[in-house]
């Protein structure tokens, strides 16, 4: 009877991590959502997504960043080891691969430069929860900037 239980654990275990891997491959097929009427994305319904443009949204918003050193923070986003595949007047999309399977999190950037204001949007493309790494990602990211800005 154990063997039977251990055998259907470890087949059970075998087809999360391929799907887990099928999903960090599809998670590959998809693009940043990009602007939409000059502003960053509504983040969707799920909680893997945080936006600095989204006030009304208590669940998904994160503040933006006060600063017009805008090649700082995109300096500090290619350390964090994010990857730059888009920049057009004052916005920038990055991307971050998970390191075990694969999932790919847009990470986007509009600069408001009247009003020196930085704009983030992060959110992973496939799945529901992300354990809160895309909000994490933001705040660190604030974190530092500030660490940045008082040396």
């Amino acid at each position: 009877m154990l063997k039977v239980i251990m055998t259907v654990l470890l087949v059970l275990a075998i087809v999360i991590i391929a799907l887990l891997f099928m999903l960090g491959s599809h998670s590959r097929s998809g693009t940043p959502p990009g602007l939409v009427a000059g502003k960053l994305a509504a983040c969707p319904k799920k909680p893997n997504c945080v936006c600095s443009e989204m006030k009304d949204d208590a669940a998904h918003f994160i503040e933006p960043i006060i600063s017009s050193d805008i090649s700082l923070v995109n300096s500090i986003i290619k350390d964090m080891g994010g990857v730059l595949v888009k920049e057009k007047d004052h916005y920038y999309s990055y991307l971050f691969t998970s390191k075990i399977f694969g999932f790919i999190d847009d990470f986007e950037v509009r600069y408001d430069p009247d009003k020196s204001i930085i704009h983030l949007r992060s959110a992973s493309r496939v799945g529901r929860s992300d354990l809160g790494a895309n909000r994490k990602r933001v705040e660190n990211l604030r974190l530092l900037l500030e660490q940045e800005n008082t040396l």
